[in-house]
């Protein structure tokens, strides 16, 4: 199993505190979790949660920005296996965020919109899924959390196929009409082939009133 080493694993060496807040340095001489004198957290930080009520527990690291999570951030087991890829803009997730199982294969995608936390509103241009290669404007009530938006692929992490997908317009679930002309589509309308030996096996018992069949009920 590939282990990736991160800034939690060598985290902690000294402390420090001083008149505009406070902060940690690294192993590395770097500054880690540091505050500044209003709170704020500023910078590279390195967050460690321990297991709760047979929840895993997990480290994150990345860096905020006036006390809002912003860009990168990568999320670790405590065995340190990359778990996820997570992208954030206004301490909410903007973008697409990725996650990994215990292998290392993808799982899930996600795509999620930010709004500005310091707007009631926002006004937002988005891609007008009924007319191809056209936007429109749009005004949202800003609830100070990210919005899903855009296509969302779940993985079968043995084959890294996509298996199903979903798609948000503004955290609204879409549902579209399948083509009946697509490959998905004449997949799902062809007759089902039975294998030789089953039809076979009805030919030599047709117009028999009861055949019995084994299959594999236990009552």
């Amino acid at each position: 199993m590939k282990k990736f080493i991160f800034l939690g694993l060598c985290f902690f060496v000294l402390k420090g505190f001083s008149q505009p807040g406070t902060y940690t340095i690294g192993v590395k001489g770097d500054t880690l979790n540091k505050t500044d004198s209003k709170g704020f957290k500023q910078g590279k930080w390195v967050i460690h949660v321990d297991e709760v009520r047979g929840e895993p527990g997990y480290e994150e690291e990345g860096e905020y920005k006036n006390g809002r999570k912003e860009g990168a951030w990568r999320i670790y087991s405590l065995q340190g296996d990359l778990t996820g890829l997570e992208l954030y803009r206004w301490g909410n997730k903007d973008g697409t965020c990725q996650y990994f199982n215990s292998s290392g294969s993808l799982v899930r995608e996600e795509t999620w919109r930010a709004l500005n936390p310091d707007k009631q509103y926002d006004t937002l241009e988005i891609e007008d899924i009924d007319h191809l290669n056209e936007y429109k404007t749009v005004i949202v009530k800003n609830e100070g959390v990210a919005i899903k938006h855009g296509m969302w692929k779940f993985y079968d992490p043995s084959s890294g196929m996509i298996v199903r997908t979903e798609t948000y317009t503004m955290g609204k679930l879409e549902t579209h009409k399948q083509d009946p002309t697509s490959d998905s589509t004449k997949t799902a309308n062809k007759t089902l082939v039975k294998p030789k030996e089953v039809q076979e096996y009805e030919k030599k018992n047709a117009g028999k009133k009861k055949i019995r069949v084994r299959d594999g009920q236990t009552n």
